[in-house]
């Protein structure tokens, strides 16, 4: 199976897994009878039983957002519920205090009250904060109405009402634990895994890709509510500060993993400024967002998604640019950041207003996520996988120029340089063998400089046949060779003779040489330099002795 099958394949998979989640959003997430409401600005004199006696001082058609910012009081439709103990869930928003007030049968009112703590100790997985109503036998609760204090309606003043039982919000947590432990698990296996390739392989990309899992996990820690249970005492706004800047901060992770994962070509200088821009944008917003809310919460909100606007903007300018580039990196890329693309317009539509608020939407970030840590670390094998098969052709290549290098290229010997290069530092004694082809000119003369050119490879198939393991033969120009060996493991010179002597050559000619050896140590330069004077003394012997012998520096070897 190709990669891009492969990839395909586990990107349906991961698709399917999402929709079974979304399927059973009846137990995952706001889990419980939704209820209708009806809202009415706040105003001196309000009181909970005159507000629940007259109901038409509700509008129920106005959207919540276009209210506005301040303090409000919500009616329920009338409830159809048992006389059981029931929990109200409200998606988690910027609130400052929350009262919730519960008329009963018999008429009597119940409140429950959520300030930034008591928001904080309720607060379920899925941001989800429950406020139980204690349950009074054959009095069931008929309708419920919230005080609803310091609201920023950012997204709407109270969303997403609903009534539970408690065995309903148990199992809810349950699904949504199962959900961010299996994303938790995720990151954290990518991040051991490209962190230890980085360790090995040392990719800028593979650090960028680090930050982004750690950061995306720091982010579903803290917008799961999971930090609110390890930390109870922290505010629920505070909760949500934090948000905005571990989210803002996965989002520029993701850029910079963007910058180092494509080629370089891909990031003109343009290119590079609005990745800088990009990056300066989203942590710049959090971070005003972080230090200056509830101040003109507004408009720091606005400016949040404006900077996730221009993240979109930026992903398609990357592609655009990546397609014109002709990059290999472009399909993994698109289909890696496809879902987080989309779901992230659907988040920045939310964010400007333009849809309605869900829990899934507001919750994409879970599944946009896990697409992104998923396909992107198989983007990054796609490109480890490139890298080692490019790695490995300049090793090819390499290897192919040294030896092209350091080799003769017509016998395929070690060429002068290559053979100094091994002989000098030898330890031990050394025999140095220099063999001369006999009249060679008269054999360039009667066959010409292409039989020459055959006599010299078939005098080099001698000596390779000769030679034992450890022996360094060498051309060291026109028709004179060296062989070098330890002085009592090296071919002995009477057997080159006789072998050269039965082989066959172009036009049967016979051929022969001359050889003059020496012994001697050879661990510096000046070694090497005497070595060579005495086997070449000794081969100028044998060349007036009559040639087709050899000779040695310290005394005669071999005569014919």
């Amino acid at each position: 199976m190709s990669a891009a099958r492969l990839i395909c394949a586990l990107a349906l998979l991961f698709a399917s897994l999402l929709l079974g989640a979304g399927s059973a959003h009846a137990q995952t997430g706001n889990a419980g009878i939704p209820i209708d409401t009806c809202v009415t600005r706040a105003a001196p004199g309000m009181s909970p039983r005159a507000l629940f006696a007259s109901p038409d001082q509700f509008d129920c058609t106005r959207r919540q957002t276009d209210w506005g910012a301040g303090t409000f009081w919500i009616l329920s439709q009338p409830l159809a519920v048992s006389d059981q103990a029931l929990d109200v869930r409200l998606a988690s928003l910027w609130q400052d205090r929350v009262t919730l007030y519960a008329l009963y049968t018999d008429g009597a009112i119940v409140r429950v009250v959520t300030d930034g703590h008591d928001a904080t100790h309720g607060l379920q997985l899925g941001a989800i904060i429950t406020q139980r109503l204690p349950m009074r036998v054959g009095v069931p609760v008929i309708r419920l109405l919230w005080h609803v204090e310091g609201a920023a309606n950012l997204r709407g003043i109270l969303l997403d009402p609903r009534v539970a039982t408690a065995t309903e919000s148990a199992e809810s947590n349950v699904h949504m634990a199962a959900l961010y432990a299996g994303f938790a698990g995720l990151c954290i296996a990518l991040f051991v895994y490209n962190l230890a390739l980085w360790g090995a392989l040392r990719h800028r990309f593979q650090l960028a890709y680090c930050a982004m899992m750690a950061a995306l996990l720091a982010y579903s820690y803290s917008s799961s509510g999971a930090l609110a249970w390890t930390f109870p005492d922290i505010l629920n706004n505070d909760r949500l500060r934090i948000n905005y800047l571990l989210l803002a901060l996965s989002a520029a992770c993701s850029v910079a993993f963007a910058r180092s994962f494509f080629e370089p070509r891909v990031f003109s200088p343009a290119m590079v400024r609005a990745c800088k821009a990009t990056i300066a944008a989203l942590m710049g917003s959090a971070l005003l967002f972080l230090v200056l809310a509830p101040w003109r919460i507004t408009l720091l909100d606005q400016l949040y998604v404006l900077a996730f606007v221009g993240l979109l903007l930026f992903a398609g300018a990357v592609m655009w640019r990546a397609w014109r580039t002709g990059s290999r990196y472009l399909w993994l890329f698109a289909l890696a950041w496809a879902v987080p693309i989309a779901l992230a317009g659907a988040r920045v539509a939310n964010g400007l207003d333009l849809i309605e608020w869900s829990f899934w939407i507001d919750n994409s970030t879970l599944a946009a996520m896990a697409a992104e840590a998923l396909l992107s670390s198989l983007a990054i094998a796609y490109r480890i996988r490139l890298l080692s098969r490019e790695r490995d052709a300049a090793i090819r290549q390499e290897v192919a120029t040294r030896t092209l290098a350091d080799t003769d290229p017509l016998t395929g010997l070690l060429n002068r340089r290559a053979f100094l290069r091994e002989a000098i530092g030898r330890v031990g004694n050394q025999r140095l063998l220099l063999a001369d082809l006999d009249y060679f000119k008269r054999v360039n003369d009667t066959i010409g400089h292409d039989g020459g050119d055959e006599v010299l490879c078939r005098f080099a198939r001698v000596l390779r046949l000769t030679a034992l393991e450890g022996t360094l033969i060498a051309r060291m120009g026109g028709e004179e060779f060296a062989i070098l060996s330890d002085a009592d493991a090296g071919p002995a010179p009477e057997h080159i003779l006789a072998r050269l002597r039965i082989e066959r050559m172009p036009f049967d000619l016979t051929i022969t040489a001359s050889i003059g050896a020496s012994d001697g140590p050879l661990l510096t330069e000046p070694d090497w330099q005497q070595l060579y004077r005495a086997a070449d003394r000794a081969l100028l012997d044998a060349k007036s002795d009559g040639r087709d012998r050899a000779r040695a520096a310290y005394s005669i070897v071999f005569a014919a």
